[in-house]
C-alpha cells in the first residue's frame, strides 16, 4: 500500500505534532510532502504508457501532414476555380500558419502552466480539429489564411500541452527514447502526407477544387479519432501536485498503478524517495524571467544553442528540398513526392533506433554524437555538390543519411528544453523555445537558401551548407560543455520545482 501525499508543517514536524492525512493541526502554512514522482517513475511500462504515447504524441503526425500538405496541394491551390492562388498567396498562408503556431505555442503555453495539462491538450486538439476542417471548406484567400493561422495556433499549442504531459507520465528511465521517436514522428506525417497527395492530387480521380479539400479534411477524421483516446488520459499528477491540489493527484496515481499492476500482472516496487513543496502552483513573469536567465542561465543557453543549430540545419534542406532537385537535377515537380518519401522514412527511423541509446549511453554523449555527425556528413555532402558528383538519386540518398542523425538530433533538442526547466513553468519554457526553433527556422533559413539556390551558384549553396554544418558542430561542443545528463533521473531531480523545500532527492531509475 502507497503513502498518500501529506501536508506538514515544519514546526509541527520539529515539535512532534501529529500530522492527519492532508491536514496539520493548529498550523496555517501547510507545505507538502509526497512521494508522487517516485510512484510515477518506477511503473514498468504497460498499456497505460503506450495509450499516453498514441493518444499524446500524434500532434507531432499531425504536424508533419500539415507541412507536407501545404507544400504538397501548393499547385492545386493555383489550379482551384474557386481560390486561384498566384505564388504570392500560397507564400502568404505558409506565414500564416507559422505565425499561427508560434502565437498558440506562447499562448497557450502560458495557459497550460495554469489551467492543467489535460484541459489545454483537448482545448488545443479542438481547435485543431475546427480549423482544419474549415481550412477544405475555404472560399477565398483570407477565409484560407484565417483557418491556416488558427491550425497553426491548435498544432503550436497542442506541442506545449502534450510535451508537458508527456515528460510528466512517463516514467524517467523510458523518458528520453519515448520523447525522441514521439518527436520523429512528424515524419510519419510528412511520409503520409506525401504519399496521400499522390492519390487526392490526381485529377483522374478528383476534380482539380476537390482533392485539396480532402486532403486537408484528412486531418479533421484523424484528429476525432486521438479525441476520443485523450478521453482515457488523465490531468498530470505532477501538475496537480504542484497547485496544491493533492487529493487529486492521488487519486489519479491509485488508478494508474491498478491499470499498470493489471496489465503487467506484477506487484509494483515500493516508491524511494519524497518531495516537499509549498503547493504553491504556477510562477508569475517575474519568476519565470528570473528563472530563466538568472537561476538557469545555463541551461536557457544551451537551449537557444540546440533549438537555433537544428532550426536552420533542417528548415534550409527541407524547405528547399523540391527546389535543389528541379533547378540543379531535372526532376519534375510532379515527382517530387517520390524522394521525399525515402527522405522521410530515413528521418523517422534515425529516433526510432537510436532512441534508447539517449537513456543508456546518456544525453551528452548521444545529442553531441547526433549534432556532430550531422554537421561532418553535410560537410561531405556540401563538398561532393559542389564538384557535380551526385545525382538526384545518390543526393536524396546522402541527405536520408544526413537526417537519420539529424532527426535525432532534432529531436533531442526539444527533448532537452522540456525536461531542464522547473515544472512550475515546463510549458511556457517549451512554448518560447519552440517559437524560437519556428520562427527561426521557418523563416530565416528557408528564405537564406531560397535566395542562394535562385542565384544558381553551386558555390554559394555549398556556403550555405558549410555554415549550417558548422553551427550542428558548435553545437555539439556547447552540449559537451554544458550538457545536463538527464538520463534516468526524475524530473524534479534534473529542475527542482521553484516551489521545493529542502533539498532534492536525486535517486536514478533503475
Amino acid at each position: 500500500m502507497e503513502k498518500p501525499a501529506r501536508r506538514v508543517n515544519p514546526s509541527t514536524a520539529a515539535k512532534g505534532r501529529r500530522v492527519r492525512g492532508d491536514q496539520v493541526v493548529g498550523q496555517a502554512s501547510p507545505f507538502i510532502e509526497t512521494d508522487i514522482p517516485a510512484r510515477l517513475d518506477r511503473l514498468p511500462w504497460s498499456r497505460f504508457h503506450w495509450l499516453v504515447v498514441v493518444a499524446l504524441g500524434v500532434t507531432w503526425i499531425l504536424d508533419g501532414l500539415e507541412v507536407t500538405l501545404a507544400g504538397s496541394v501548393a499547385a492545386a491551390l493555383q489550379e482551384s476555380p474557386t481560390l486561384r492562388f498566384g505564388s504570392t498567396e500560397i507564400g502568404a498562408a505558409a506565414s500564416a500558419y507559422l505565425l499561427g503556431a508560434i502565437t498558440g505555442a506562447v499562448f497557450f503555453g502560458w495557459l497550460t502552466d495554469r489551467w492543467g495539462r489535460k484541459r489545454l491538450f483537448t482545448i488545443t486538439l479542438g481547435l485543431y480539429l475546427l480549423a482544419t476542417a474549415a481550412t477544405a471548406l475555404s472560399w477565398s484567400f483570407w477565409s484560407f489564411a484565417l483557418f491556416r493561422f488558427l491550425t497553426g495556433a491548435g498544432i503550436g499549442g497542442e506541442g506545449t500541452a502534450i510535451n508537458s504531459a508527456i515528460q510528466e507520465l512517463i516514467p524517467a528511465r523510458y523518458r528520453g527514447r519515448t520523447d525522441i521517436i514521439i518527436n520523429g514522428s512528424f515524419w510519419v506525417g510528412a511520409a503520409l502526407g506525401a504519399a496521400s497527395t499522390l492519390i487526392l492530387l490526381d485529377p483522374a480521380l478528383l476534380p482539380p477544387d476537390w482533392g485539396w479539400r480532402v486532403a486537408f479534411g484528412t486531418g479533421a477524421v484523424l484528429g476525432l479519432f486521438i479525441l476520443f483516446l485523450r478521453r482515457f488520459v488523465p490531468e498530470s499528477p505532477r501538475w496537480l501536485m504542484i497547485h496544491g491540489r493533492i487529493g487529486e493527484a492521488n487519486d489519479i496515481i491509485a488508478e494508474i498503478e491498478q491499470r499498470v499492476a493489471a496489465a503487467t500482472d506484477t506487484a509494483l516496487p515500493p516508491a524511494e524517495g519524497r518531495l516537499r513543496i509549498s503547493g504553491r502552483g504556477h510562477a508569475g513573469l517575474a519568476a519565470v524571467l528570473h528563472t530563466l536567465f538568472t537561476t538557469h542561465r545555463p541551461r536557457t543557453v544551451l537551449g537557444l544553442v540546440l533549438i537555433t543549430a537544428q532550426a536552420f540545419f533542417y528548415n534550409a534542406i527541407f524547405f528547399t528540398y523540391a527546389l535543389i532537385l528541379t533547378r540543379f537535377y531535372d526532376v519534375p515537380s510532379a515527382h517530387i513526392g517520390h524522394y521525399i518519401l525515402p527522405f522521410a522514412l530515413g528521418n523517422f527511423c534515425g529516433p526510432l533506433l537510436l532512441g534508447r541509446w539517449f537513456d543508456t549511453l546518456g544525453r551528452k554523449t548521444m545529442i553531441a554524437a547526433t549534432y556532430a555527425l550531422s554537421g561532418v556528413l553535410l560537410a561531405v555532402t556540401a563538398w561532393l555538390f559542389a564538384r557535380g558528383l551526385l545525382d538526384a538519386t545518390t543526393q536524396t540518398i546522402a541527405w536520408t543519411i544526413i537526417f537519420f542523425f539529424a532527426s535525432a538530433a532534432a529531436s533531442s533538442a526539444y527533448l532537452t528544453v522540456s525536461e531542464i526547466f522547473p515544472l512550475e513553468i515546463r510549458a511556457l519554457a517549451i512554448a518560447l523555445f519552440y517559437a524560437m526553433g519556428t520562427l527561426l527556422g521557418g523563416v530565416v533559413a528557408p528564405a537564406l537558401f531560397g535566395w542562394l539556390i535562385e542565384t544558381g551558384a553551386r558555390a554559394y549553396i555549398v556556403g550555405g551548407y558549410l555554415f549550417a554544418a558548422t553551427l550542428m558542430v558548435g553545437a555539439a561542443i556547447v552540449e559537451l560543455a554544458i550538457g545536463v545528463a538527464a538520463e534516468r533521473r526524475s524530473l524534479e531531480a534534473v529542475a527542482a520545482p521553484l516551489s521545493q523545500l529542502g533539498a532534492a532527492e536525486d535517486r536514478p531509475a533503475l
